[in-house]
């Protein structure tokens, strides 16, 4: 299994540095914040040619979701995005991971009224990947939607939400990304999600059932590796967590250990 990161705080904040202590870690490819890509992007490629580290996908980076409720934002996050996915395909990286929305509205907490319709939600977010799709096709790049928890988001929850998305919209270059933090939550049976959508799944983000590093709570990765496995999956599987101990260095060391076990 192909093992990423994404920056943590304990990281060098240098580039080069940062490029370079990943991969003595022991990961095999960087996922980085899209500004941060695009703001660097000269030293992004050079670090990228000492270290043989790839930048495999972007994350996060950029003001507005894709199912923003205002319309301003939404057009300005598109943009951002855009000039993202074209400097991912200068480094070589696969593409961006994008939910719908992050802690913009959700059905559990109070007002539990959303200001849109759910035929508005459905318009807004179909029209940002329609757009995203034909930037992804000319830079030849990837749009890796991603499914979030009912607790951060409202309009995309699981694989299958992601998938309808896809399918009705003949998207022909967005990809379902899976997390295991937010399957956990949403999905019955995180192995049976995985094959259920393994045409269409074209990324993974790990975290145990706790946000916490992989192998410090309850998830069984190793039977989720196993189907990953068995249903052909090639793509990357990226740390995107918190880390619970005195030494997070240590324990995310020990962590990427206990994966590379699974």
């Amino acid at each position: 299994m192909k093992i990423a990161t994404q920056n943590q705080a304990f990281f060098p904040q240098n580039i080069l540095e940062k490029f370079r202590y990943i991969k003595a870690m022991g990961f095999d490819g960087f996922e980085i914040d899209g500004k941060l890509l695009v703001d660097n992007l000269k030293a992004v490629k050079s670090a990228i040619v000492e270290t043989g580290l790839p930048v495999t996908t972007a994350c996060g980076g950029y003001d507005g979701w894709i199912g923003d409720f205002i319309e301003e934002r939404r057009l300005n996050g598109l943009k951002q995005i855009a000039s993202i996915l074209e400097a991912l395909a200068e480094v070589g990286g696969k593409g961006i991971v994008v939910p719908a929305a992050w802690g913009m509205f959700t059905f559990r907490l109070p007002p539990m009224t959303s200001p849109r319709s759910l035929e508005g939600d459905r318009k807004a977010v179909s029209d940002s990947l329609r757009y995203l799709d034909g930037v992804a096709a000319r830079t030849g790049t990837t749009v890796f939607l991603e499914p979030l928890n009912r607790y951060q988001d409202h309009m995309i929850n699981t694989l299958a939400d992601a998938r309808r998305y896809i399918v009705e919209g003949d998207l022909q270059h967005v990809k379902i990304i899976g997390d295991f933090y937010h399957m956990n939550i949403e999905e019955d049976d995180i192995s049976a999600a995985f094959h259920d959508n393994r045409d269409l799944l074209g990324h993974v983000h790990i975290a145990d059932n706790h946000r916490y590093q992989p192998g410090s709570g309850a998830i069984d990765f190793k039977k989720h590796f196993d189907q990953l496995r068995a249903d052909g999956y090639d793509g990357y599987v990226v740390y995107e967590c918190r880390i619970r101990a005195e030494d997070p260095a240590a324990a995310y060391q020990q962590s990427l250990n206990f994966l590379r076990q699974c």
